[in-house]
């Protein structure tokens, strides 16, 4: 077991409608410096191809080799979030955890939302998978939901772990955020 603290801030601005929560970074999303940058994680796949666009730096090149275009990656990744009004963060502050393995999270930390609720006019709130939706509904809904009049639905994960989704069955699902 690792104990992790949060890397990275999250993502938003004065526009962000809705806000898209995972649990904690992967390792690999946690080197990377940023969010779903697992090489086999979908999440961007799906997220570009329900709002039509193509990312110039797929996962996939992202690990291969110390030269890869991290720095340019985050900051595409980063503009597509922000031109369509999507906030990204997740769930937990801090947590002990086993690689990537959400079932192994222990001493779990909530992250404090206040200041993204506060300044953006986030209206829902999407969780990237089961444990971050029972993470959400533990820690936070009851001090968010009612006072920033938001709603929270759980949709599934992107995660190469999860293999009972197909590519077509996640982008489905996750046409919800494009309402």
């Amino acid at each position: 077991m690792d104990s992790i603290s949060h890397p990275f801030e999250p993502v938003y601005n004065s526009q962000s409608q809705v806000l898209i929560l995972g649990t904690m970074p992967s390792p690999k999303s946690r080197d990377a410096g940023f969010f779903y940058m697992h090489p086999r994680n979908r999440f961007w796949n799906v997220i570009s191809t329900i709002f039509e666009e193509e990312l110039l730096f797929p996962n996939k090149i992202l690990s291969n080799t110390s030269d890869s275009p991290i720095e340019a990656a985050i900051n595409e990744r980063r503009d597509f979030l922000l031109r369509h009004n999507i906030a990204v963060w997740d769930v937990l502050a801090s947590c002990q955890i086993k690689g990537a393995a959400d079932s192994s999270i222990r001493e779990a930390v909530p992250n404090d939302f206040t200041k993204i609720f506060e300044s953006a006019p986030i209206h829902h709130v999407f969780c990237t998978g089961k444990t971050a939706y029972k993470l959400w509904k533990k820690f936070c809904a009851r001090e968010y939901e009612e006072r920033f009049l938001l709603t929270a639905q759980c949709l599934p994960s992107t995660s190469p772990a999860n293999i009972r989704w197909t590519m077509e069955q996640l982008i489905e699902e996750y046409k919800i955020i494009k309402k």
